[in-house]
């Protein structure tokens, strides 16, 4: 059991600063322990920069431990360097470990491409791939680029070539058709190995059963774990630890206690991860006591909550009193010796934002920057949303111009969005084609703003060019939807109807959705009453491809 006392020299200045109702203030003083215990745990030490040696077991060793130790992105670009280093600098050939090392790395840190790459070379540098290799290449394929044909033709040529797809492989498979909601192909795939004499395990399962609960079918997601109990193969904690998520979700947290109480005779131990998705659930569901109760019955079983725990209980404090309290916790942070970090800051600036505190989310926000915390992605677009609110859009423009700004999409749809509302039509366009310029590729909300304010300013052609633009992405319901409704208010009637001949010429099919569009708009219009309904049918028509 933490004592709250034992590490609170600030408990009388926390108390004064908060406005917590007096019934959560062992909450706040529990949070405030459990934070200083899970910063006071050493981080464990960084990988050293070279290998004992240039042989290259000890370099894909080394690769490997900062593939796991320096976060996905920094981790991957640091095995990749070693690779390199071998391949330029010591004029060593790497071995398909090393290779394939690299490889798993890019593709976990979501750099495809990259994986892709390293591959090409292994093979242009005369290194036979094994089925490690080959494995990476059907999760590159399956998991991150969902090319499944492609994945499918690397099992094939495993299998001809005398490198026998293992579990493992097939596994891969099955979690990328998962990932995609092709779960009758999945299946498909575990008969495949089956009938190959390949034995599968829980890793082969788990994928399947995720699927299942991800759609909602938690009673199918229970048969296939007493099939796998039954056939003898062994659920492991992580695919318990889906489970329970999923019945967290419905609020089954009975169904939960018994899970855990039976997870002894069951032959699984639940870890942290199992403990933080019931705490997440139980929040969310506004069970915070019982959240924090929690925390005893991890330290009773050995497990010490880590970083992810901590924040589900700080979002859970937010839930369950105010996140005002919580930002001054954040902002007694040092005091308390809580080394807070900036997933803990957005936490707190996302639900102050829920309970419409804009300068708070600012002023925490100088909080953070003047602690040398760095903001993400996440940070900046919760900022720039407050800034907004605050009427302070010239600001938000400014940051976002700023050298240490990490804007994603949804940063630009936040300010395309409000120049939207402000009738600011050209500048809302020119921040689509910056942030193309950058990279981030637009998203159907991005192109419906834009098309939408163009419409409420009577640009129609400009609106227009922006719907054509969006169809290199594909027919777009979201901006189909602006373009149809804006041209109709508008009294476009001749540009629509060119608007859908030039659709249908194009071989993009006009689905019920885009019929219930357009017969929405023309009714909000007022067309439909009257002598002009003849004007709805003839488009209809059109629709139709009657005329």
């Amino acid at each position: 059991m933490l004592s709250p006392s034992r590490h609170l020299p600030s408990l009388v200045q926390l108390r004064s600063l908060s406005s917590t109702p007096l019934r959560d203030h062992h909450l706040l003083l529990r949070f405030a322990a459990l934070a200083k215990v899970v910063s006071d745990r050493p981080p464990p030490p960084p990988p050293p920069p070279r290998p004992r040696s240039p042989h290259p077991y000890d370099y894909n060793r080394l690769m490997s431990e900062h593939a796991a130790s320096g976060g996905a992105g920094a981790g991957a670009d640091r095995a990749l360097h070693l690779l390199d280093e071998m391949r330029s600098f010591l004029r060593r050939r790497p071995d398909a470990a090393c290779f394939t090392t690299a490889a798993a790395a890019l593709s976990s840190a979501s750099k495809p491409g990259a994986a892709l790459a390293v591959l090409e070379t292994m093979a242009a540098d005369g290194v036979s791939p094994d089925a490690a290799a080959c494995t990476v290449l059907v999760g590159v394929y399956a998991c991150r680029l969902r090319w499944f044909d492609a994945a499918y033709e690397v099992v094939r040529w495993m299998s001809a070539n005398g490198v026998a797809p293992d579990v493992v492989t097939y596994s891969t498979l099955i979690s990328g058709l998962c990932s995609a909601g092709r779960v009758a192909e999945a299946l498909g795939v575990l008969d495949l190995m089956l009938e190959e004499g390949c034995q599968p395990n829980a890793h082969t399962y788990t994928p399947i059963m995720h699927a299942y609960c991800v759609s909602g079918r938690i009673n199918e997601a229970n048969d296939l774990l007493e099939t796998m109990i039954a056939a003898g193969f062994a659920p492991s904690t992580a695919t318990y630890n889906v489970l329970v998520e999923a019945l967290c979700k419905v609020g089954a947290f009975k169904e939960v206690d018994v899970l855990l109480e039976e997870s002894s005779a069951k032959g699984w131990t639940p870890d942290t991860i199992t403990y933080s998705s019931y705490m997440d659930g139980l929040c969310k569901a506004g069970q915070v006591d019982k959240s924090f109760a929690l925390v005893d019955k991890m330290l009773s079983n050995g497990l010490c909550p880590n970083e992810i725990t901590l924040n589900i209980l700080l979002d859970g404090f937010c839930r369950r009193s105010t996140a005002w309290a919580a930002k001054c916790l954040l902002e007694c942070s040092a005091e308390l010796g809580w080394h807070a970090n900036v997933v803990n800051y957005n936490t707190v600036m996302r639900r102050l934002c829920n309970e419409r505190r804009w300068l708070a989310v600012v002023k925490l926000f100088t909080d953070m920057v003047k602690k040398g915390i760095a903001p993400n992605s996440w940070t900046f677009s919760i900022v720039v949303h407050s800034l907004c609110k605050l009427g302070k859009l010239r600001k938000a423009l400014c940051l976002l111009g700023s050298e240490d700004f990490v804007a994603d999409i949804v940063t630009y749809n936040t300010l395309i969005r409000h120049l939207s509302f402000l009738g600011k039509a050209d500048e809302a366009y020119l921040l689509l084609h910056e942030m193309i310029e950058k990279g981030i590729a637009p998203n159907d909300i991005t192109y419906s703003l834009v098309i939408d304010c163009f419409c409420r300013e009577e640009e129609f052609l400009a609106a227009l060019g922006c719907f054509y633009q969006s169809l290199e992405d594909g027919l777009s319901q979201c901006a189909v939807s602006s373009i149809v409704q804006g041209l109709i208010a508008g009294g476009k009637l001749r540009e629509l109807q060119t608007l859908i001949g030039w659709i249908l010429g194009q071989g993009f099919i006009i689905d019920v959705c885009m019929f219930q569009e357009v017969i929405t708009a023309f009714c909000k219009k007022g067309y439909c009453r009257g002598i002009e309904m003849y004007k709805v049918c003839h488009i209809l028509e059109r629709m139709l491809n009657l005329k």
